[in-house]
């Protein structure tokens, strides 16, 4: 799975992505090599998506989910914004579970 993490500038949610990866790395269930992860401000989504299976928004730009939707649904990507408190916590652990669940209900309503 290619996660995009979508931000304003990227520092904070670089760290994010490290701690994701790093709850990747430390699972029995889960592998590195099924993973990607990438951190890029809003203003390059459109340039990067297509490279992507789900787009994880940051809360600081959670008011422009309506831009985001424009890029992500005619290209049947599922995008999640992330709570403020978690991305507050740098949970990547909950972070990982909203990623996996949102693409599977994504999966689950698109198939057939």
């Amino acid at each position: 799975m290619r996660i995009l993490l979508c931000c304003a500038g990227g520092f904070s949610t670089n760290m994010l992505m490290q701690n994701m990866a790093k709850v990747v790395k430390d699972s029995h269930k889960l592998s590195e090599d099924d993973f990607k992860f990438d951190a890029i401000p809003v203003d390059g989504l459109e340039e990067e998506i297509d490279n992507y299976d789900i787009v994880l928004v940051g809360p600081q730009i959670g008011h422009k989910t309506g831009y985001i939707g424009e890029i992500c649904d005619p290209r049947h990507i599922p995008f999640a914004v992330i709570d403020k408190d978690v991305y507050g916590q740098m949970d990547g652990a909950t972070v990982m579970k909203l990623a996996l669940l949102t693409h599977a209900k994504y999966q689950k309503k698109h198939a057939g």
